[in-house]
């Protein structure tokens, strides 16, 4: 029943998927694993499945930070030519292909 590799691998990009999450609540819950035998199986610290368990959440959340985007400088040019556009007949208006 014992697992020969470690279902989060060191130097990993950190991000615990949801897969892993279910093994953790299912082994703790179900099974009656301690948190020790957890983080022995995963390869995890235990703080950090101690963390995963006591979290209301089901899911984890990442935050990801406001940026601005590349067009920022431009949307105001851009949306004075699609106005432009958009009053011109079919004929009339500018296409890729020209």
């Amino acid at each position: 029943m014992f697992e020969p590799y470690p279902l989060a691998w060191p130097g990993g990009n950190g991000v615990i998927d949801m897969e892993l999450l279910s093994v953790i609540r299912r082994w703790h819950y179900r099974d009656h694993f301690s948190i020790r035998e957890i983080s022995r199986r995963t390869g995890l610290s235990r703080n950090t499945v101690r963390k995963h368990l006591r979290s209301d959440r089901i899911e984890p959340k990442f935050h990801l930070p406001d940026r601005p985007s590349g067009l920022d400088p431009y949307a105001d040019k851009l949306s004075h030519m699609l106005r432009q556009e958009a009053g011109k007949s079919r004929k009339q208006k500018l296409r890729a292909d020209n």
